[in-house]
């Protein structure tokens, strides 16, 4: 579905997209920052990390999104997401941050899943596109696989930055090389629970955040909440679109799964590891076998 036309404001008339994204040259070439116009990326969900996502990529000098979102803003997102704010309570994600990008470069071009990403439009979804960006809620079991499986099959390059605490763990997935079932090790008999743990333990295995975690009654992985902050989305986006820029201009080292980085603020540490079969790994299973057994106790208390 392409973009709704939207009332062109006055001062449109003096967009200049090489003055506006000059300030990026000497770190990119001019053809780089012209190539980055033709590309197009596509993100999943557009609240915490894939807001924040959308206008850094915007910034940078990407043309094109294929934007997926059914979700509307509400009072509890005010905390962390780019887009939250009193006069968007109520409005669909989507349009909100496709009218915030359009203000930075009102010659994007965007196809609108306003209904989100499915099973049934996921071909549609990633058709032409140079790199996916994950950006679904964190407990989203059900689709997260199968994009990142269709991603693999189209030979389509996948990232994923997690906020997690006051830091953000990043992964890459690239074809031809460890996919994301093989590293998470989702079973179908796990419950969303297991689903949950692993997730969070493939993403981050130094978990540096439970050092800081004054509360831990605030993390409810049975009912699908934890906490989070507004740096550990900003991390993201910087981590993400990082990879992103190096993916599409195909230059500087990028790291595919199963090697995880992970830079947390607050520890004032980086966290770079090789988790060798991913949660297959004899240490992450024990990491995963502690997770359940400390979380599947606090949830009881």
């Amino acid at each position: 579905m392409e973009s709704p036309v939207w009332p062109v404001p006055e001062d449109v008339k003096r967009f200049d997209r090489e003055i506006a994204f000059s300030r990026t040259l000497g770190l990119v070439t001019l053809d780089e920052l012209k190539a980055l116009g033709q590309k197009t990326v596509a993100i999943a969900g557009l609240g915490g990390v894939g807001g924040s996502h959308l206008l850094t990529l915007t910034r940078l000098g990407v043309g094109r999104f294929h934007l997926a979102d059914f979700d509307t803003f509400s009072l509890e997102n005010f905390n962390r997401q780019a887009g939250a704010n009193m006069a968007t309570i109520g409005r669909p994600k989507l349009d909100v941050m496709e009218e915030a990008a359009l203000r930075i470069n009102p010659e994007l071009r965007i196809q609108r899943f306003p209904q989100g990403v499915t099973a049934e439009n996921i071909d549609e979804f990633l058709r032409g596109v140079d790199v996916y960006v994950d950006s679904l809620d964190y407990f989203a079991f059900k689709i997260r696989p199968i994009v990142f499986q269709t991603c693999y099959q189209k030979g389509i390059p996948a990232v994923t930055a997690g906020p997690l605490g006051m830091g953000t763990a990043l992964l890459n997935f690239l074809p031809g090389k460890m996919t994301f079932q093989q590293y998470f090790d989702w079973q179908e008999t796990d419950s969303d629970f297991i689903k949950a743990i692993k997730f969070l333990v493939g993403l981050a295995p130094s978990l540096p955040h439970r050092h800081y975690l004054v509360d831990p009654s605030y993390v409810d992985l049975h009912a699908k909440k934890g906490p989070s902050t507004p740096m550990g989305c900003e991390l993201c986006a910087g981590f993400a679109g990082t990879e992103v820029l190096k993916i599409l201009l195909r230059r500087g080292k990028v790291r595919p799964a199963p090697h995880s980085l992970h830079f947390d603020a607050y520890m004032n540490r980086l966290y770079s590891r090789r988790i060798v079969g991913g949660n297959r790994n004899p240490w992450q299973k024990l990491k995963i076998a502690y997770a359940i057994r400390t979380l599947s106790k606090k949830s009881t208390e």
